[in-house]
């Protein structure tokens, strides 16, 4: 009687290694949908703007106008969109494939944080404070060593052309770019990371994958300078990550990565806007705000 190929330890192999690599190609394709719908939503509005209504837009209100439609509201409606239609989606895998079933429903912790949790942030923010220094350390070091040519973050350029940008970007870090960068990178992607490969790799690899996405950011300086700064996104991206994973409360990534930037947008301003002097600290901070 011919064996059933269901029961072939070669496709059990097989299966295993497709459903390793979905859960990858899903997790970054869901990271890049959602700046893609973002991204569109803000070329969609800057040209009604500019061609239907006839107003002329500084560099300075394309941006604001970007934080709304990509952080603000690409990002959180492709997180909450994968939510709702993941069961159907499954479903719909297990059809045509031994896909495994759901082990619970997928959701996204949200809740005020207790004071346990209030300590967790104070921490996380601390220990991303720490690790800025050290990147800017090695940062420099490399520049002194190499002559890298680094790269800034071609926001944090615009901010630092017209400084009174920065004063509205540290509440956007808490309202607009830590929420709305949370719940799709930690909430959605290091969550469905996790479903397959664990927390430690979940964080892991959704740090790379969030910090990655950064490249497209930066610009000048070489490509080198660039990968630089992308790495140097990795400590903060891993402990956002990791305060996540021992939460599962997205509010507690969210108050650090708004405290953190919120810290480099002030330090922006007042560099830039009182001591002209301190170029190359200008520099470091542009480079390392995500």
């Amino acid at each position: 009687m011919a064996t059933d190929s269901r029961e072939d330890p070669v496709f059990h192999m097989a299966l295993k290694a497709f459903q390793y690599g979905f859960a990858l190609f899903s997790a970054l394709w869901l990271g890049s949908l959602g700046l893609l719908f973002g991204f569109s939503l803000q070329y969609i509005t800057v040209s009604f703007l500019l061609d239907g209504a006839g107003i002329q837009l500084m560099p300075a209100h394309a941006l604001v106008i970007g934080l709304i439609t990509v952080q603000g509201i690409g990002l959180p409606i492709i997180a909450y969109t994968y939510i709702k239609l993941r069961p159907l989606i499954r479903s719909k895998l297990r059809k045509y494939i031994s896909y495994p079933p759901d082990t619970g429903a997928f959701s996204i912790g949200i809740s005020v944080p207790s004071l346990r949790e209030a300590g967790i942030v104070v921490l996380g923010y601390a220990s991303a404070m720490v690790g800025l220094v050290v990147v800017a350390v090695i940062i420099r070091a490399l520049v002194s060593m190499f002559g890298i040519e680094t790269a800034s973050n071609q926001a944090a350029e615009i901010g630092m052309e017209n400084p009174d940008v920065l004063l509205l970007l540290i509440p956007a870090s808490f309202l607009l770019i830590g929420p709305g960068e949370e719940l799709l990178f930690r909430g959605v992607v290091q969550g469905r990371i996790r479903d397959y490969f664990g927390p430690i790799s979940g964080v892991t690899i959704a740090s790379v994958i969030f910090a990655g996405i950064h490249y497209p950011a930066l610009s000048g300086g070489s490509v080198t300078g660039k990968l630089v700064g992308v790495c140097g996104l990795l400590i903060p991206s891993l402990i956002l990550g990791a305060t996540y994973e021992y939460t599962d409360n997205i509010v507690v990534p969210s108050l650090i990565h708004g405290a953190y930037n919120a810290t480099l947008f002030t330090g922006l301003y007042v560099t830039v806007k009182f001591s002209g002097e301190l170029s190359s600290a200008a520099g470091v901070l542009s480079s390392n705000w995500f």
